[in-house]
């Protein structure tokens, strides 16, 4: 609860018009500008490129299938859910205004799903080129593996869904009367 009314269903703001356009727009936008970079800039299989030492490499991959490339090879049908569920979000955000607390959340993953449908679409897979070492050496500790080098439309996803539930779980406390 924040200033008596819920991170998720309080209406005593009317969440601007703009709002979810803004920040799915801004979020498609940079996602699509680094995955151009990241293709102009980089090759598959060259050695990471340090951005931040030993928290951000550049690496160049492509995905035909989703996060830890399951289903592998299904680009085109994953891309048009993809897009789909994307399209549907914003307009469900557009026809059902939101508190601000969602309307960001749920823009973030519509971003996201957009994004990385764009590039199924067009190229048939997904660029991917962020390494973040520390992910890694926790993934690795636990048997896992590498953490998977991703993009920021995947960020928008998985950081969109987890405050989601985080939201979700913030609008479900029992709410004390004074």
């Amino acid at each position: 609860m924040l200033r008596g009314v819920s991170l998720l269903t309080g209406r005593s703001h009317r969440t601007p018009i703009w709002l979810p356009l803004l920040v799915f727009a801004v979020l498609l936008a940079a996602d699509q500008l680094l995955k151009a970079w990241a293709l102009s800039n980089l090759t598959p299989g060259q050695s990471p490129v340090v951005a931040v030492p030993g928290l951000l490499e550049w690496v160049l991959v492509f995905n035909t299938g989703a996060a830890w490339s399951m289903l592998s090879g299904s680009a085109a049908p994953l891309a048009l859910g993809r897009l789909l569920v994307g399209l549907g979000i914003v307009a469900y955000i557009l026809w059902r205004p939101q508190p601000r607390f969602m309307t960001v959340v749920l823009s973030m993953i519509a971003a996201g799903a957009v994004g990385n449908a764009i590039d199924g679409l067009r190229l048939g897979r997904v660029t991917d080129m962020i390494h973040a070492p520390p992910l890694s050496a926790v993934t690795k500790a636990i048997g896992q593996g590498g953490f998977p080098i991703f993009n920021i439309a995947d960020s928008c996803v998985v950081v969109g869904t987890i405050l989601l539930v985080i939201g979700t779980f913030i609008a479900d406390r029992p709410r004390r009367t004074l």
